[in-house]
């Protein structure tokens, strides 16, 4: 049995390796850019301008007056080395080039001149300022970038040491072990920050999702609603259309026609509207779920209900509502006063339990509409809430319900610790106002 030979991915090469190891690994953002506030993004800026006026010149007479160099090239040496830390802010990657090859250069420069058992190949001045330049490093580049900074810090401190015997010292094992840590503590902290950051954004969209899945939720919910009542309505006029014949007499042949057709219209009709209603329903709503969907829908005259059952469960509300009800609601209008009712009083257990609640129904005859109001005051003290932190999405539902027929619907606190929904439900324009 034949093998088929295995695709390997080429290698890159050394170069290309070296080219995207040495690559930024983002945009040259300043650090701390990202904060909103100013005084903060300033911060990078004057802690590093303050060490690069410190150590330009401790480096320079350092560099001149215990070691003998040159005083011109002592005052180069201080520039590379100390001015890039201002550039380390924006591209760290950068600035830590320039220095370490001035570092190299300067370490090369002080073989011309005794050092007389001072630390070499890494002058003091050079180790703190490559400490710093290695922090800002590590919180901004790849652990990868990091690993082969040490690296190479590393062979050059070897190679110089084989260079000149003699002039090393044990600081520059202490200054390449120092290097390690900060890189180390660097790239955590810069890790850590990028997971926050990532859990941050995640938690965003889930927010956002979730949010919008409740909303279409809420939605299909109200679809499957109108599907009750508009079926109920077109089952009627089927009805009726096909009663018309036998209990009206005297038909002329074209009236009958005529009736059949509505009859058949109204069949076709509630047949689609059932298959857009299955697109509509989950798996599971087509069992148990389903015969719940097919009950009568409740209204306005089960608020009442609805405010016993909640009075059970220890929340004290009062009711006030016309008596008798109106007549002939409009049953759209009649379902979302009672399911914005229910989530008001939902609200008020699970937020302030035992709190004082009033419920209020009346109808607006100047403006052709039914009012619901809720309001409760604030929780008392001694008694916890169920849900110390709610997502709002009962209040998404309110709103899809309010929109549905044209309504307004305005919620928030109140300034005794209290909440308020107050409900607009517009009676639509083709009905009559209904009369108590």
């Amino acid at each position: 049995m034949s093998q088929s030979p295995r695709t390997t991915a080429p290698r890159p090469s050394p170069l290309a390796f070296a080219r995207d190891v040495f690559t930024p690994a983002g945009p040259p953002t300043p650090l701390l850019g990202r904060s909103r506030r100013r005084f903060v993004r300033a911060v990078a800026y004057v802690l590093t301008g303050a060490v690069t006026i410190m150590l330009l010149g401790t480096t320079a007479t350092v560099l001149s007056e215990n070691y003998g160099l040159q005083s011109d090239i002592a005052l180069v040496l201080a520039l590379l080395q100390a001015v890039p830390v201002l550039l380390a802010v924006r591209r760290p990657l950068l600035a830590w080039a320039i220095v370490f090859t001035a570092d190299v250069a300067g370490a090369l420069a002080l073989l011309s001149v005794p050092t007389e058992g001072r630390p070499w190949p890494w002058p003091p001045m050079e180790i703190i300022g490559m400490l710093l330049l290695l922090l800002l490093l590590g919180l901004r580049e790849r652990r990868r970038t990091l690993v082969a900074v040490w690296t190479l810090t590393a062979v050059v401190t070897v190679a110089l040491a084989f260079v000149a015997p003699g002039r090393s010292s044990l600081i520059s094992v202490t200054a390449l072990v120092l290097d390690g840590v900060v890189l180390v503590v660097g790239g955590a902290l810069r890790e850590r920050g990028d997971a926050r950051r990532a859990l941050a954004e995640q938690e965003t969209i889930s927010e956002a999702e979730r949010a919008r899945r409740t909303l279409l939720e809420e939605r299909t919910r109200i679809a499957r609603e109108l599907h009750d009542v508009v079926a109920h309505h077109m089952s009627v006029i089927t009805v009726q259309a096909d009663s018309a014949p036998y209990r009206l007499t005297g038909l002329p042949p074209e009236a009958r026609e005529e009736f059949a057709t509505i009859a058949a219209t109204a069949r076709e009709s509630l047949t689609e509207m059932r298959r857009l209603l299955g697109v509509l329903r989950s798996e599971d709503a087509s069992g148990e779920a389903g015969g719940v969907e097919r009950a009568p829908q409740p209204g306005v005259e089960r608020i009442p209900q609805l405010v016993e059952a909640t009075v059970r469960a220890g929340l004290p509300v009062k009711l006030a509502m016309p008596d008798p009800l109106p007549d002939a609601l409009p049953q759209t209008v009649d379902l979302s006063a009672y399911r914005i009712a229910q989530e008001a009083l939902a609200n008020v257990v699970r937020h302030a339990p035992g709190a004082a609640t009033r419920v209020s129904v009346s109808v607006d005859r100047d403006r052709g509409g039914l009012m619901v109001l809720v309001v409760n005051s604030a929780p008392e003290a001694e008694t916890p809430p169920l849900e110390t932190s709610g997502t709002g999405h009962g209040l998404v539902g309110m709103r899809e319900r309010v929109r549905l027929v044209g309504g307004t619907l305005d919620t928030g606190p109140l300034p005794d610790g209290g909440f308020r929904v107050a409900a607009r439900l517009p009676f639509t324009t083709e009905e009559e106002l209904p009369t108590a």
